[in-house]
């Protein structure tokens, strides 16, 4: 009996100081926080500006959108990983589509996931919705241009400490004549980052 009394003492020990170890706190969206040295949030918020404020005051993109009638149509195409990390491209695109789409000098159209969820449910419509509501086939606005890029990073490591530096590119592209309209190089992400050596 004492033994089992012994033992639930030390189990209440150890679940009460786990707890008492664990919490959350709420900080600011704009607080910056580097846990792991890898890429997080504030890396992509710094990225982002740099790329926007490069695209929409670019020579090029001006001359190109006074070359088109109305505002031209822009498809986000890939943002590739090539780093040796997981990093979450999605959020780079979608970023920079959303600001760009805001300032009024260019629309988006959809594409990816979402223009295959939209022709699925257009084609749906043709035998499930009225004749008088049924989105018609073949009316898709179509892209001038098309917005892709890539993340690479270098890692130099010695002993315990490791520079990750991150490159991020992204270009504007006219779809009927492949020339790129806009490209811009970002590599104001660079981290040293120094772990704790093991103690045998």
């Amino acid at each position: 009996m004492k033994k089992i009394l012994i033992v639930l003492a030390v189990i209440l020990v150890v679940t009460l100081s786990a707890c008492a170890s664990s919490g959350v706190k709420r900080v600011d969206a704009g607080t910056q926080t580097d846990l792991s040295g890898y890429w997080n949030d504030t890396d992509v918020r710094i990225v982002c500006e740099a790329l926007i404020n490069d695209c929409l005051n670019s020579a090029r993109v001006d001359q190109a959108i006074k070359n088109k009638r109305g505002t031209p149509k822009v498809i986000v195409g890939r943002f590739k990983n090539e780093s040796s990390e997981h990093i979450d491209t999605g959020i780079i695109s979608s970023t920079l589509e959303s600001v760009i789409f805001n300032s009024g000098k260019l629309d988006f159209v959809a594409g990816g996931s979402t223009r295959d969820d939209l022709r699925a449910e257009r084609q749906d419509q043709q035998t499930q919705a009225s004749e008088r509501t049924a989105a018609a086939l073949g009316n898709e606005t179509g892209a001038d241009f098309m917005l892709t890029g890539t993340v690479k990073a270098i890692v130099d490591k010695a002993g315990n400490q490791s520079v990750r530096t991150y490159f991020v590119n992204a270009e504007m592209s006219d779809i009927s004549t492949n020339q790129r309209i806009w490209m811009a190089q970002n590599s104001d992400i660079k981290k040293v980052v120094t772990r704790a050596k093991n103690k045998l």
